[in-house]
């Protein structure tokens, strides 16, 4: 009798160890504080081509700088806006995209949102599930008045976005543990992206999560977008045409005129080599976040030198982007030392789409 009671506590500890290993993850609501901020933006601040280590090339006649009123989206400590929560100087490469919201799969995301901004705007996000009152979209959907007070937040004006995180916005089964989506202002889609507010959403696979929803099999996380940044088509030319610190030439003419000498090859809103430098050390492991913007020339070449990554069961050491796409690469470095990270396109390549990284031994 008594090796038929041992036997059952065993069967029941191992059903129980069982029990608790497949309990899914607690879900958690996940709250940002974010608002959309009117920001001049260097994209160049070293005044350089750090990697040519020569001087930028001659300004077109017609380019008003190198500095340009832009709204970017920035993370706030809580509800009352005043304190701008820091980033750390590890994140400082992630240059004009807004601040990284991020989820496991089960959670709710809340994102408060102030515009301090003179334009209307909003958020959308791509990826996750959402009702018409959390779409950030203004289009004909048949949606009541009170659902579309998210399509265009007005200057000053503060609204809450409730977006969750079920299982087709998380890791498909080729996926790793983690994908990236993205988020954006829609109230005039093209005409916003170009004037700036943008950022990432990652979402890590039920269980795969820490307590900051970042995935526990990663070492080093970076999020690179590649983007033409039209500033001819900014809705803040006209803020940026009227400052003299945007225009100190006192360029002026229309928005067509401008356009070829206003566009910027930009990763995370830097050229030229002035992406701040990008850091891991050899045999970590490495996510690359890839997310492309949605102009017409947003065709990219992501390109690492020294080193390989994994995507798509895939070795590669290019992938190809397509306006508006979002893609995951793993990396685990070898090559210690600093590799050049740019676009391989040619004419991308010719006007700074360039960065670049280091493998530390």
């Amino acid at each position: 009798m008594e090796r038929w009671k041992w036997l059952a506590a065993v069967a029941l500890t191992i059903v129980a160890g069982l029990i608790v290993v497949a309990a899914p993850a607690q879900s958690r609501v996940r709250t940002y504080y974010i608002a959309a901020d009117d920001v001049r933006w260097n994209f160049a601040p070293s005044g350089q081509d750090l990697v040519a280590g020569k001087a930028l090339p001659p300004r077109h006649p017609l380019q008003l700088g190198w500095v340009y009123h832009k709204a970017i989206y920035r993370e706030y400590t809580d509800a009352t806006f005043c304190h701008l929560k820091a980033r750390g100087p590890h994140d400082a490469y992630l240059g004009l995209l807004g601040p990284v919201i991020r989820a496991e799969v089960g959670d709710t995301i809340v994102v408060r949102f102030k515009n301090n901004t003179r334009l209307h705007l909003s958020v959308h996000p791509h990826g996750v599930k959402y009702d018409k009152a959390s779409e950030g979209a203004p289009y004909r959907d048949g949606s009541a008045r009170r659902e579309k007070s998210d399509d265009a937040v007005p200057p000053g004006g503060v609204h809450t976005y409730t977006w969750t995180v079920p299982e087709r916005a998380a890791p498909g089964p080729m996926d790793p543990s983690s994908i990236v989506w993205m988020y954006h202002s829609h109230t005039d889609e093209v005409r916003d992206v170009d004037t700036g507010p943008i950022g990432p959403i990652i979402i890590t696979r039920r269980g795969m999560a820490r307590p900051d929803g970042s995935p526990k099999d990663v070492d080093v996380e970076l999020v690179a977008m590649f983007s033409q940044m039209d500033e001819s088509q900014s809705r803040m030319l006209t803020a940026n045409l009227a400052d003299p610190v945007t225009n100190p030439h006192h360029v002026a003419g229309s928005a067509d005129k401008l356009q070829n000498a206003n566009q910027f090859l930009t990763i995370n809103g830097f050229d030229y080599g002035n992406l701040p430098m990008l850091t891991m050390t050899k045999g970590q492991r490495v996510r690359w976040y890839l997310l492309s913007s949605m102009d017409d020339n947003d065709f990219h070449a992501p390109t690492w030198h020294g080193q390989t990554v994994l995507y798509d069961g895939q070795r590669a050491s290019t992938l190809m982007l397509g306006p508006m796409d979002m893609k995951v690469a793993d990396m685990l470095p070898d090559n210690p030392g600093v590799w050049l990270f740019d676009c391989s396109l040619g004419v991308h390549l010719e006007a700074g789409m360039t960065a670049r990284f280091a493998v530390l031994p």
